[in-house]
């Protein structure tokens, strides 16, 4: 048996939903465990290509059974809209997708909030999707969310419906001058997706539970990357969840003893989406060519991604609170080309060099990184499914950063599709 928990080393977008669907045909279970549709896996095989916001990314390699995780946010709109689009290519989720029923939902008026939120915040923005996915985590934590399992009782639904906003309207009449919310329309907007819905909301958690008994595999998938996690990210320019192994746990009810491997993914430089600190961007044409080289554009947002230098110590930082012991190296081949390549192996705090992660915002924004420059390689390495084809210099960087971070790269992507991969 193994759990291997999927997660993102960086501060999101690392290619994720390529590596869960490559290691999905060997797995009896997929599962996602935390964020809603703000997220973005792009997957490539047979000539597809698909992006997916909350159907696991296992649905498309073998037989394995997805689930949603009580962890998640889930929108029902945008859920069966991508249920609908599975089923389109070709792909039965008969017996095969579950959502669990202590998942939480976003209503019309998490949206509604999150985008006024944004707005009132001008040039202080995190700079969210604007999907929900905050304030439907606000209600949970304060104790007013709704759940899946809600959503099969009418009466229930009402009620919290009801509830719930007359806080809301209050804020939209008094503090934003925007028009009140009626909970028939509320129902009405969600109504058909519910009754879609309602067949796949179960008890998840126990799933889990039996397949772990049975010795089956199982993936854990996160979505945004760990330096955007609530707790140990670049705090508040952060997520709503748990992208960490942690919030695996919390996130599926998989307890922690049963984790067998940490796999971090990380790209072969950095990237970015919205605001908040970045020690190694590049705002220069070397930046502009990493964007276009990588097609560094959000798969949710469309936003452009903001580019920079591999930052090892916040890699490192990312090894450590998650316990990882293997990784996984993406967009290697965007680094074709490149004469030399500049690695962030320490940063500097007022004068002084370290190789800690600093923890209070105003030192993250304002170290000064301090790199080693490795020889590039002029070959193109795109589609390379074995170790022994790449150039020298491209084996001594791996080598390099696998040093630093003492795990090894057990998977290596040279391209987006799924085929583009060397296995180690």
């Amino acid at each position: 048996m193994s759990v291997r928990v999927v997660i993102g080393a960086q501060w999101g977008d690392e290619g994720k939903g390529k590596i869960v669907d490559l290691l999905s045909d060997k797995v009896e279970y997929v599962a996602r465990f935390q964020g809603g549709a703000n997220a973005g896996h792009t997957l490539k095989f047979d000539d597809k290509e698909v992006v997916l916001h909350l159907v696991p990314s296992g649905i498309f390699n073998g037989d394995a059974k997805c689930i949603i995780g009580n962890g998640v946010v889930i929108d029902p709109i945008a859920l069966v809209e991508e249920i609908e689009n599975v089923k389109k290519m070709g792909f039965s989720l008969e017996d095969r997708f579950f959502v669990s029923q202590t998942a939480h939902v976003i209503l019309p008026y998490h949206k509604i909030l999150d985008k006024l939120k944004e707005k009132r915040r001008a040039k202080d923005a995190i700079g969210t999707t604007g999907r929900g996915i905050g304030p439907a985590y606000v209600s949970k934590v304060a104790r007013i969310g709704i759940r899946m399992v809600d959503l099969l009782d009418k009466a229930v639904l009402r009620k919290k419906i009801e509830q719930n906003i007359l806080d809301i309207n209050y804020a939209l009449e008094n503090l934003y001058k925007e028009p009140i919310l009626n909970a028939n329309d509320l129902m009405a907007e969600i109504e058909d997706s519910v009754n879609t819905l309602s067949p796949y909301i179960c008890n998840t958690s126990n799933i889990l539970h039996e397949a772990i008994e049975a010795g089956e595999n199982i993936l854990l998938e996160g979505a945004q990357g760990c330096l955007l996690d609530v707790d140990h990210g670049t705090y508040p320019y952060v997520t709503s969840s748990s992208p960490t192994s942690g919030g695996a746990c919390t996130g599926t009810g998989v307890p922690p003893t049963a984790i067998t491997h940490v796999m971090g993914i990380t790209k072969a430089y950095c990237t970015r989406v919205g605001n908040g600190p970045f020690p190694t961007e590049l705002e220069d044409e070397t930046g502009e060519e990493l964007r276009k080289k990588g097609h560094e554009f959000g798969a949710t947002t469309g936003r452009p991604r903001r580019c920079g230098w591999l930052d090892l110590v916040a890699l490192k930082y990312a090894v450590r609170i998650n316990g990882m012991n293997e990784l996984t190296l993406t967009k290697m081949d965007v680094m074709d080309g490149f004469e030399e390549i500049n690695v962030c192996t320490s940063y500097k705090i007022d004068g002084e060099e370290t190789k800690t992660f600093p923890l209070c915002l105003d030192e993250v924004e304002n170290v000064e990184p301090v790199y080693t420059t490795l020889p590039g390689w002029d070959k193109d390495i795109s589609g390379m499914t074995n170790w022994d084809e790449l150039p020298s210099t491209a084996k001594s960087y791996i080598e390099f950063v696998e040093d630093y971070l003492s795990v090894k790269f057990t998977i290596i992507s040279t391209g987006p599709k799924r085929s583009e991969t060397i296995v180690r």
